[in-house]
């Protein structure tokens, strides 16, 4: 755990591990990890029992691949609170990511609208025109980012700040905007040096947030 307050737990979930347990109930998983940590947390304080897909208080969730700030609601009502404010985007959520490609700015604004792939449901896709093929709703989203380091060689370091939410809208914007993830390979990025196959998306800190406890979590040590 990385810190708490009256109200919201506040944990760091490693890079590989999902928030809730798969659906084959095989492998770690954030949720019984927290379980473990907390058996407090399996009834709300306030509460019979959590919403579902709402377990342990859990607010929201992260990909597998993403390291970083997981936030878990002590009650009911301060769970309802964190819904309230991720669903009016009343909060601005911070990551970091590595990518090894070039761009000519700094900084810059993202808009693009996005919406589920036609053809594969684990993929997005953002809106190039009004014929652009998808699937469902276009969501309105907005990614700023910002260079935060550069490191050896063509790696380089990316600050990405947003207040909504969509499906891999990180990952989908730096990648239409040049700045694919490295090893994110779903979305045009290069091979992850490592064994393993992972892209590098970290989940630092959230603006706006009203618990007292909000950390900022470091980037993994092991990141390139």
């Amino acid at each position: 755990m990385a810190a708490e307050d009256e109200d919201f737990l506040y944990l760091f979930k490693p890079s590989g591990v999902p928030v809730f347990v798969p659906r084959k109930g095989v492998g770690p998983s954030m949720q019984t990890a927290l379980e473990a940590l907390c058996p407090s947390q399996r009834q709300p304080q306030d509460g019979s029992s959590w919403p579902s897909g709402f377990e342990l208080g859990i607010a929201h969730r992260l990909d597998g691949w993403t390291s970083g700030l997981l936030i878990a609601a002590r009650s009911l009502a301060a769970l309802a609170q964190a819904r309230q404010l991720f669903s009016a985007r009343r909060l601005t959520k911070h990551y970091l990511f590595v990518t090894d490609r070039q761009v000519a700015w700094v900084e810059h604004l993202v808009a693009h609208p996005l919406a589920h792939d036609r053809r594969r449901k684990s993929r997005m896709v953002w809106k190039r025109g009004r014929s652009t093929p998808h699937r469902g709703r276009w969501y309105e989203a907005s990614t700023r980012l910002r260079l935060a380091e550069q490191r050896a060689g063509s790696l380089s370091l990316w600050r990405a700040s947003m207040a909504s939410g969509v499906m891999h809208q990180i990952r989908v914007h730096a990648a239409a905007a040049g700045l694919p993830l490295l090893g994110d390979r779903l979305y045009g990025g290069s091979v992850d040096p490592s064994p393993i196959g992972r892209f590098y998306l970290h989940h630092s800190s959230i603006d706006g947030w009203p618990g007292p406890g909000m950390p900022t979590l470091p980037i993994p040590e092991f990141w390139p």
